[in-house]
């Protein structure tokens, strides 16, 4: 077996070490054929971004043996070319400062490439570098590894995360008036700014980030995964006792689903590896690496908790405000949200798969209850346990221990919504396929939940008793567009009062 390249970014590193590489050369090959083009592609942390930007490092240094038996080996000339590698990703800028970490990288080429700038000016001392090398070398390659990482990183310091915005942005302000000295530029990141903001000056940027063609430049396809990793699909056949068939659906489940724009989803690199690292062992990988807090209070803040079937526009990649923060794009932007389908110029978001599902669920409903570690499983398997044998004393029981455990402020601040918004989240972590405030001709419905054979039609009151939560299922007839599923329908009303459920009954539809 190849060794699996977990943690290596180094394209000439993964080579030597004959570590397995998924060949994506052949996608590079169609930005690199052309001469002076400038790309931008964001994509979530750990998706291979570090380790495509060397991959183009190394095709620009002339480095042809790096890529024996790859598909671009013989497809272009290899020529050479002086390379400037600003890796934000790496930088030390929170303990010396975005300027001179700036200077200190300038230096470094120039020191490189045996090159004497005069300029001490920041901005000028780029352009001095940029020109000389040229006239020196060969025409430069620019490759800017997430550029937006010092604004990103102080998402809970804005007036420095806005700083340092502003020197990125006159930083590179001087990239279009030297484009006869540029043979190639390519930046990534995690999130793209408004173009207002940082972008202005980058006029023929090519944003490849929802590009169909270039969709699946980061990540794996099924073929990839089916023909790279062969090997280790069967050694996890053996280990988990599954046979091919099942062993691919549940990989599936778990790890595939991101889609960019293209005709099929693509697997997250980094689960994908530790997956097969760990002999198949199915586990939260990704999602467990660094779940920032920041986007866990940000969302509880603008007490969002249904994440299914968002719609919204390609605008929304491109819509990243230090002054406003917008948390759909935020999720989507950082993996947590994928395009599920689109419908012409509509894209409709939701979870990728089933590790970002129940790890972002069990993250939001641990921020809800302001615990500091998501550590409420126990619960929500009793109370999974109980709803399934429809022993409702025990829902309302096991659902009381829950609320105990928040402050009692929130709920004088929350009121129903709060309550609403725990019993939710529990049953999708549970498993259940939930939406919420569904509309009907009649209104809206706070809920619904589906199984295999039934659907919950419920609604949800604070004072009032669970009986007056079904007469208002009754009387608006939320459950007249289920009614054609052949599914049994169930209305279940909750009655909520001094920082618990007071009660909740269940009724059967009859027809």
């Amino acid at each position: 077996m190849q060794k699996l390249p977990i943690g290596i970014q180094d394209f000439r590193k993964l080579r030597t070490e004959n570590a397995l590489y998924v060949d994506k050369t052949e996608l590079i090959f169609q930005m690199v054929q052309g001469g002076g083009d400038y790309y931008f592609l964001s994509r979530p942390r750990r998706f291979g971004k570090s380790l495509l930007i060397s991959t183009l490092k190394e095709i620009f240094l002339g480095n042809k043996d790096l890529f024996s038996g790859l598909w671009i080996e013989e497809k272009i000339t290899w020529e050479k070319h002086p390379i400037l590698h600003f890796d934000f990703a790496s930088a030390s800028f929170k303990e010396i400062g975005l300027e001179k970490v700036l200077h200190k990288r300038l230096n470094e080429i120039a020191t490189q490439y045996q090159i004497g700038l005069q300029e001490s000016n920041l901005i000028s001392r780029f352009e001095e570098l940029i020109r000389k090398l040229a006239e020196k070398e060969n025409k430069v390659v620019i490759l800017i590894d997430e550029y937006d990482r010092p604004m990103t990183e102080y998402l809970n310091n804005i007036p420095q995360a806005e700083a340092n915005r502003e020197t990125i942005k006159d930083f590179f302000s001087i990239i279009k008036p030297n484009d006869a000295f540029i043979r190639f530029f390519f930046m990534t990141g995690v999130s793209k700014f408004s173009k207002v903001s940082m972008f202005s000056g980058f006029n023929n940027l090519n944003d490849i980030t929802f590009n169909p063609f270039y969709a699946n430049l980061a990540g794996y396809t099924q073929i990839e995964l089916e023909h790279y990793f062969e090997e280790y699909l069967q050694a996890a056949e053996i280990a988990q006792n599954m046979n091919r068939e099942e062993l691919l659906t549940q990989i599936r489940t778990w790890y595939n689903g991101y889609n960019w724009g293209g005709e099929t989803g693509v697997y997250n690199p980094f689960s994908i590896l530790c997956f097969f690292s760990n002999k198949g062992k199915f586990a939260n990988y990704w999602f467990e690496t660094g779940t920032p807090t920041f986007l866990v209070k940000l969302i509880s803040e603008k007490f969002l908790y249904d994440f299914e079937e968002i719609l919204a526009d390609e605008s929304i990649f491109s819509n990243f405000r230090l002054d406003d923060l917008d948390a759909v794009s935020l999720l989507l932007q950082t993996g947590y949200l994928t395009v599920k389908r689109r419908k012409g110029q509509r894209l409709y978001l939701g979870y990728p798969n089933h590790e970002v599902r129940q790890s972002l669920i069990q993250h939001l409903l641990a921020g809800y209850m302001k615990e500091t570690t998501p550590s409420v499983s126990p619960l929500v398997w009793q109370i999974a346990d109980a709803f399934a044998e429809k022993g409702l004393e025990k829902v309302v029981k096991f659902f009381n221990i829950v609320f105990a455990n928040i402050p009692y402020q929130i709920f004088e601040e929350k009121s129903e919504r709060y309550y609403h918004a725990i019993i939710f989240l529990v049953f999708l972590l549970i498993g259940y396929e939930m939406q919420s405030e569904v509309s009907t001709s009649e209104g809206r419905v706070d809920a619904v939940l589906q199984t295999e054979k039934e659907i919950y039609v419920i609604e949800f009151k604070v004072e009032d008793s669970a009986e007056v939560a079904l007469a208002q299922i009754k009387e608006k007839k939320y459950y007249e567009k289920y009614l054609h599923l052949g599914k049994t329908v169930l209305l279940l009303g909750f009655s909520c009062k001094n920082k618990g459920i007071k009660e909740c009954k269940l009724e059967t539809l009859e027809r």
